[in-house]
């Protein structure tokens, strides 16, 4: 009898945790089968802005991948941020060019827009903006006098869009948020995280820097009410924990840092983030990777990283549920056949379709990455993949825009 009443009281218990706000749902056991391929495009590498401006004139002549610098045009590469918007299309930021701040002055940073065409397997480029400064906001020298800003002044990497469609944007030089409107004018000072200075800061003066360079925002995620920021550092502060990430909260309304900031620890030190986007209030799906491409790659994964730290070790609590680098593909999309791998270097962007579909896409760093095919750049590659399970992301996310 006693056993009766312990089992029971055991089941009432369980169906009063599955009500209760905040409580574990399904989404958060830790056994997920293998994501499935469902859909498939790519835009080739030797893509361009039509018309734009030469590039690439710091990186030499000889061939890099098959590919001989500089170019005539602005290439439409390096993905490090996807938004999706109403009419399909998909808004990405490409980072600052050719890898670091000595070789990219001529590249301009820019938020593409593309449009996946899953039939055909093709993205096309309907669009854009390059990233501006005509009010005078930067207080620091600029690469270019006309204010139009470049990979020299910062390394975007992580974009979230707010209600009034206004962009914010991560940064790894300060690493700062920049505010940009729609038409990709900033529209304030940097703001820069208190305390914290990459190697590239040029406000630092002789401050030390603390953080290493490109490791900064390079995930940004955003609360469902609108509200609140969390930028993801891509790098350890010094003086943390090796391999642990600060997860930073920036308050909208009171355009200011909270002080507040949760702790994401990578599998290894040596591992890094890609992106982090928010599930529900205390969920974000985060990317994780190693710094192997081709052969090399190992670990391309994305967790269900939770706030709440249920076990109490000072870390978010981490639930693996895509391994990028084992996707079945029953149906062979995208004519691979057998498991499907993402064996990029760099995966910098996912996105919600709905409860149970992710799109993912990489950061192709053209020319220099050659994961897929070796001796070719990696061309820009957008999958959609579906989990074993939903995830019970809060409405407000599956319906943003």
């Amino acid at each position: 009898m006693a056993i009766s009443k312990r089992v029971g009281l055991g089941a009432a218990v369980a169906a009063l945790t599955l009500t209760l706000p905040g409580a574990a749902s399904a989404a958060e056991r830790s056994t997920w089968d293998r994501a499935e391929l469902q859909k498939f495009a790519a835009l080739p590498a030797t893509t361009f802005v039509p018309g734009s401006e030469p590039s690439g004139s710091s990186l030499g002549t000889a061939p890099i991948n098959g590919i001989i610098p500089p170019f005539a045009d602005q290439p439409i590469q390096g993905f490090s941020g996807v938004l999706r918007n109403t009419d399909g299309t998909f808004d990405v930021l490409s980072d600052n060019g050719f890898g670091n701040k000595a070789n990219s002055a001529d590249f301009l940073l820019r938020v593409q827009r593309v449009a996946p065409d899953f039939t055909n397997g093709a993205v096309d480029v309907v669009g854009g903006i390059n990233l501006t400064d005509p009010y005078g906001n930067v207080p620091f020298p600029l690469s270019r006098a006309d204010r139009v800003l470049t990979g020299a002044d910062f390394d975007v990497e992580s974009i979230t869009r707010t209600a009034d469609g206004t962009y914010w944007i991560g940064d790894e030089f300060g690493p700062y948020l920049l505010h940009f409107d729609r038409a990709g004018r900033l529209l304030q000072a940097p703001v820069p995280l208190p305390g914290v200075f990459a190697p590239e800061n040029p406000t630092r003066g002789t401050t030390p820097a603390n953080l290493s360079s490109s490791k900064g925002f390079e995930g940004m995620a955003q609360s469902p009410d609108g509200g609140t920021l969390y930028p993801l550092l891509e790098g350890t502060v010094a003086g943390d924990p090796a391999g642990t990430l600060r997860l930073n909260e920036f308050d909208l309304k009171t355009n200011t840092y909270t002080g507040r900031h949760w702790t994401y620890a990578l599998d290894a030190p040596g591992h890094a983030i890609g992106d982090a986007i928010m599930v529900d209030r205390d969920r974000l799906l985060i990317i994780e990777r190693d710094n192997g491409q081709g052969a090399t790659s190992k670990v391309k994964k994305i967790y269900l990283a939770d706030k709440r730290d249920r076990d109490r070790d000072g870390r978010l609590d981490k639930t693996l549920v895509a391994d990028l680098m084992n996707i079945a593909n029953p149906r062979h999309v995208g004519g691979f056949e057998g498991t499907f791998t993402f064996p990029f270097q760099t995966i910098e962007d996912v996105v919600i379709l709905d409860d149970r579909t992710l799109a993912v896409l990489n950061d192709n760093n053209f020319p220099f990455s050659a994961g897929r095919t070796v001796g070719q750049p990696d061309n820009n590659e957008f999958i959609v993949i579906k989990l074993d399970r939903g995830l019970d992301a809060d409405g407000r996310i599956l319906r943003r825009f």
